[in-house]
């Protein structure tokens, strides 16, 4: 098996895939902290650090970060999530140990230079304004907020010109000493990289990490539902709709992608063909399932012409209220290939893997072998993804967000507050 795993005494996970036929190699350290753990007034903080980890360090500038990769050929990246913060790279397979140099680099020395802090506070207020320009995010921003009120995962991830303005060198480096520990961070590298070369480089450059777990984030609660519409002036109709769904580590998880695959992951999903492709009601429709650690987010989306939202929306319900009842399984088939060919398609990719076997640990507490999730995807069946689709509806009240302009909005988010008293949820009963 080329999966090699080691726990440094500080609690920190080292994992690596050795792909030989790779002369590239993906790596990163991903920390199990993110927009979920920030109290109200740490609002936007972890994102903001993220920025900053590029900004310099006690060694190096700003600008001899990016140099010293870009040099060798390679990039240098990062992300910030609800659960987790990611800092990677892509290189040469000779250039893995300056890689790792620089990931530790920015996360154990990092300088927090007041002028530089100031100027990213700058660029991420900028990006704020350019997200409330874009219907897309400003629409699941009113969605989260409505699914989890007055909790960290309701808020933006890149908070507030507000918040922003209250942060200083001190709060950084207090949030990173809490949060980035070792128990609560993986180094995963993937491609050209040789497993005992890497676990001394980590074992050296993150020795001064604490060894002690970070505090917990408290306990998502999805909220009582209900409905939002947000006047715009805009040429369509942005329409969204969530239900709670299942926390990462649920037995009905894989159940239930199937079920949102069916309904809405491709062109060829139940929506797709009957919204877009036979009435013509709206370019773009699509359905997903996000999982936490202790929560599941169901989400909706589509955007219409304004006078056409109703049907839109009524058409939307009486599919899903279909599809939880007869599902076939042609479309169990069709569904379990696409994700069996995502899986094995990421294999593919050093930077890909290097993700996956990062998140596994976070998730699980371990890797997943390529078969044990191939296995999990075969046993879904048309019983058990009939069971996780009416699971979902019962599980909660839908949370449903229109944001544009005309009248149709109201009518349009009446039909959708509908959708879990149908006739599907009865037969619960």
């Amino acid at each position: 098996m080329s999966v090699e795993v080691t726990k440094l005494p500080s609690g920190l996970t080292v994992i690596t895939d050795t792909m030989p036929h790779l002369q590239t190699a993906a790596l990163g350290v991903w920390a199990g902290v993110g927009g979920r753990d920030e109290k109200p007034s740490e609002h936007g903080i972890s994102h903001l650090l993220e920025h900053m980890a590029f900004k310099g360090t006690t060694r190096r500038s700003s600008r001899e970060i990016v140099e010293e990769i870009e040099a060798v050929g390679g990039d240098l990246n990062a992300g910030t999530s609800t659960e987790t913060t990611a800092y990677y790279a892509r290189v040469m397979k000779a250039d893995v140990p300056l890689a790792l140099d620089v990931l530790s680099d920015i996360l154990t020395n990092p300088s927090f230079v007041p002028d530089e802090l100031e100027r990213e506070k700058g660029v991420i207020v900028q990006e704020i304004g350019a997200a409330q320009d874009t219907p897309d995010d400003v629409v699941f921003e009113h969605l989260n907020e409505l699914c989890y009120p007055d909790q960290p995962m309701g808020r933006s991830l890149l908070g507030t010109a507000k918040t922003l303005k209250s942060f200083d060198r001190d709060m950084l480096r207090g949030y990173l000493s809490t949060h980035y520990r070792g128990p609560d961070m993986v180094v995963a590298a993937a491609g050209a990289v040789d497993h005992r070369r890497v676990v001394d480089e980590v074992t050296q450059r993150f020795a001064s990490l604490d060894g002690t777990p970070a505090p917990k984030p408290e306990p998502a609660m999805f909220g009582k539902g209900g409905s939002r519409v947000v006047h715009r002036e805009l040429e369509q109709a942005h329409l969204t709709l969530a239900l709670e769904g299942v926390p990462q580590t649920d037995l009905s998880l894989f159940s239930l992608q199937v079920f949102s695959n069916i309904l809405g992951g491709g062109m060829s999903s139940r929506l797709f063909q009957e919204v877009r492709e036979k009435r013509g009601l709206c370019y773009s429709i699509y359905a997903f399932h996000a999982p936490y650690v202790d929560t599941g987010f169901f989400g909706l989306y589509t955007g219409t012409d304004p006078g056409d939202a109703p049907e839109m929306m009524e058409v939307i319900v009486d599919v899903i209220n279909e599809a939880v009842e007869t599902l076939t399984e042609t479309e169990i088939a069709r569904a379990k290939a696409q994700m069996k060919a995502g899986l094995l398609m990421a294999l593919e990719s050093c930077s890909s893997r290097a993700e996956q076997l990062a998140r596994h640990i976070l998730a699980y507490g371990r890797p997943l072998a390529v078969e044990e999730l191939v296995a999990r995807i075969d046993a879904v069946s048309v019983e058990t993804t009939r069971n996780a689709a009416r699971a979902l509806m019962s599980r909660s009240r839908p949370a449903v967000v229109a944001l544009g302009s005309g009248r149709g909005l109201d009518t349009a988010v009446a039909f959708a507050e509908g959708l879990t008293k149908s006739k599907a949820k009865e037969r619960l009963h």
